[in-house]
């Protein structure tokens, strides 16, 4: 991203925490390259539809996390057209597994005063006897590049609660199914994104027969801490040299 003002760049991607601005681990994790999603901007029409895209995507994205993490609160989220299905599937998968949330580490602030970042883990929870990092995606799968975030929470969180010993990622999500060929329908951020099968070749000609949207809840855990450490940290060297002059005004280094 470009930034016009130092305050726009310090707002934009940290934290003033007690007079110590902190880069946000979101920020951090944002150098690296996404090679898939470039080759998926470069099928739309123009650079202003990816970004009408983008924002949508993640407006929608926002009400599904929100209103997930008041699930786990307890509360009783007002569902909508965009949220009740995915939210939905994640309260009858909250009856078939023992998933318990520390509502003190919902949204909770984090800050690495070793490496000088900050950010915001989504929840901290209990999930088959071990305690560990929960990272909300509304994705559409779980991506390896979540490692670089959730690893950067678990390293001052782990000084902190001496029994975390592990880290989970929860998609959240929703689609609709073909009822003929299987194939399955995306609209997140308003653009259709249909997979057909790979087992069946005929699916592409398909006249499509689509079912109501369903939501979608997987869970994934993830035991090598150290390699993912290590690669943030290597992260954060680049986002720094990318962001020197930035940070030299700030008085970062």
């Amino acid at each position: 991203m470009d930034y016009k003002t130092l305050d726009e760049f310090k707002e934009g991607s940290g934290y003033l925490i007690e007079d110590v601005w902190y880069p946000r681990v979101t920020s951090i994790v944002s150098i690296k390259a996404k090679p898939a999603l470039y080759r998926y901007y470069a099928g739309l029409k123009n650079f202003e539809e990816g970004e009408k895209i983008k924002q949508q995507s993640a407006d929608e994205g926002t009400l599904v996390h929100e209103a997930v993490q008041a699930v786990m609160r307890g509360e009783e989220p007002e569902l909508t057209e965009v949220t009740k299905p995915a939210v939905e599937a994640y309260m009858k998968f909250l009856e078939n597994n023992s998933v318990e949330v520390d509502a003190n580490y919902i949204e909770r602030r984090i800050i690495n005063h070793d490496e000088r970042y900050s950010g915001t883990c989504d929840a901290v929870a209990i999930i088959g006897g071990k305690m560990g990092i929960l990272d909300i995606k509304t994705s559409q799968a779980i991506y390896r590049d979540y490692c670089l975030q959730t690893s950067a929470y678990v390293e001052p969180l782990r000084h902190e609660l001496k029994d975390l010993s592990t880290r989970w990622i929860l998609r959240v999500d929703q689609s609709q199914s073909c009822r003929k060929c299987g194939a399955t329908r995306r609209t997140k951020g308003g653009k259709e994104k249909i997979r057909t099968p790979w087992n069946n070749p005929y699916a592409k000609f398909c006249v499509h027969e689509w079912s109501e949207t369903k939501g979608e809840i997987e869970l994934k855990e993830f035991t090598d801490f150290d390699e993912d450490y290590r690669a943030f940290l290597g992260a954060k060297a680049l986002w720094e040299w990318e962001h020197i002059d930035w940070l030299k005004q700030i008085g970062y280094k």
